[in-house]
């Protein structure tokens, strides 16, 4: 086994154990879906090189020192012995090479934003300060075309060129977020499911929904976006719940 010394001089390690406590979370929160989901982090100043999770392990059981570190321009990667899951290649590979501004991407199959994806209006009304995050700020992919292979991993990746775009909910199939950083990510991650949640179980109760008018809905949209320091110190906390129950997440 390596040391942690060993461990430490593994490169972008910082950044591997952020992104490992993100996938650790997630499996916690019961957003992910078996093997099935992938987290990316851009490490390069263009975004072309970045880590993602392997193929086929479980987000509850990976490591900073498991993740890869892949090339989006290496068109050998798929040959080699320790290549990923050929949708998240699709996808992610995709989104790396054609929108260097999603430093960091997370696609789950989580419950309630998979709901979402599957209405046939898959848009999010601004009903409360939650949903109101995400005003002007998503996209809905329409265009479902099966498995994220490479070329319908491009065609995605072409929805996210807008840099205010941050959430493609993806219809059909689940939700995809992007952002500057694992913390930046995952936080907008993270209240995305809750606001699909709070907006499902609304239309459960049948009775009619008070939207806000969009002049508030941006003003509180953008109110969120300048927040200070609220992801960092939500990954922050989470790293730390991790760390007194000894988690192995960094190692």
């Amino acid at each position: 086994m390596l040391d942690q010394q060993k461990l430490a001089n593994i490169a972008n390690w910082a950044e591997r154990i952020d992104l490992a406590a993100a996938f650790r979370w997630t499996a916690r929160l019961n957003m992910h879906e078996a093997v099935a989901n992938h987290f990316s982090l851009a490490v390069n100043e263009d975004g072309t090189q970045f880590l993602m999770n392997p193929n086929q392990r479980h987000f509850a059981r990976i490591k900073a020192s498991d993740l890869l570190l892949l090339d989006a321009n290496d068109p050998t990667t798929m040959d080699q012995p320790d290549a990923p899951d050929p949708t998240a290649w699709g996808l992610h590979g995709s989104i790396h090479r054609l929108c260097p501004h999603a430093r960091c991407v997370m696609h789950v199959h989580s419950i309630h934003a998979t709901v979402l994806a599957c209405l046939a209006d898959s848009t999010l009304p601004p009903i409360d300060q939650n949903t109101a995050t995400f005003y002007g700020r998503m996209v809905v992919d329409e265009q479902f075309g099966g498995l994220a292979f490479e070329e319908e991993g491009m065609r995605c990746a072409l929805l996210l060129k807008d840099p205010k775009v941050r959430v493609m909910v993806m219809g059909n199939h689940g939700v995809l977020v992007i952002g500057d950083s694992v913390a930046d990510t995952f936080n907008r991650l993270y209240y995305f499911e809750r606001a699909a949640e709070t907006y499902i179980r609304a239309l459960q109760t049948g009775q009619p929904l008070r939207v806000l008018s969009d002049e508030i809905a941006e003003k509180t949209a953008q109110e969120l976006d300048d927040y200070p320091d609220q992801a960092d110190r939500h990954l922050s906390e989470l790293k730390a719940i991790l760390d007194e129950e000894g988690s192995t997440y960094a190692s």
